[in-house]
């Protein structure tokens, strides 16, 4: 069983940057408007910071969609050099980070759709009411999950529950509680208008809780999301 990625993974753009930050450490705070504005004059090698500092994120958010490593980190390379191709499009109107990740959930659903052609996939902002959604178990809650879950163990089921999500869902709930995009960004990198992006949020975790209920005592908004920030922190 794959556990989630820990975003240990860095391509040789992502060493560069490291490489130019070590030798200009003034770049290090440097906000990524200006990094880009440099990039757009010429100085093309300081992408390579950018690409330092989103890498993870971005692979993260990209793994989500996909499920597998191996195209996670071929559309991780191919988001960069499409972002890097059109740098002289970006006017500010949106973060960087936004932007970016616009082009990477992108290029994964381009890459969903070719294994999958079949497979119709709408972006309309389909009527969602959470009311809808009945969790099934709520109950039966086991004593204490540390108890009886591994550290591996708790890997796998995280994985397990966020596999289990329809992927409308499962995109926000990677852009909003592991990634920890505002509701703005989340909704703007998918396409979709803010309430559309709450909505869907709100069915997820319903979704997770569900999936989880039956192995915590403690509330599993908390449990989950502490294990998430956990694992950010540690990358």
């Amino acid at each position: 069983m794959e556990k989630i990625p820990q975003g240990d993974r860095k391509t040789q753009m992502a060493e560069r940057g490291e490489a130019i930050l070590a030798s200009n450490p003034g770049l290090e705070q440097a906000p990524d408007e200006q990094l880009v504005l440099r990039v757009q004059q010429g100085e093309k090698q300081l992408f390579a910071c950018l690409v330092q500092r989103h890498e993870r994120s971005v692979y993260r958010i990209v793994f989500g969609i996909l499920q597998n490593h191996a195209d996670s980190e071929e559309i991780l390379q191919e988001s960069f050099l499409k972002a890097l191709q059109h740098i002289g499009n970006f006017r500010g109107e949106a973060q960087f980070r936004t932007w970016l990740i616009q082009i990477a959930i992108n290029e994964a659903r381009m890459r969903r759709r070719k294994y999958r052609p079949n497979q119709y996939e709408s972006l309309d902002e389909e009527p969602e009411d959470p009311s809808q959604f009945r969790p099934r178990q709520l109950a039966d809650w086991r004593p204490n999950p540390e108890e009886t879950l591994a550290k591996q163990e708790m890997a796998q089921l995280l994985e397990r529950a966020m596999r289990s999500l329809p992927k409308i869902y499962r995109e926000v709930f990677v852009l909003r509680d592991i990634e920890h995009l505002s509701n703005e960004e989340a909704a703007s990198a998918l396409g979709i208008s803010v309430p559309a992006s709450k909505t869907r949020l709100l069915r997820a975790r319903l979704m997770m809780r569900e999936y989880l209920a039956p192995h915590f005592k403690v509330r599993w908004r908390d449990q989950l999301l502490e294990r998430l920030r956990q694992r950010g922190r540690s990358t």
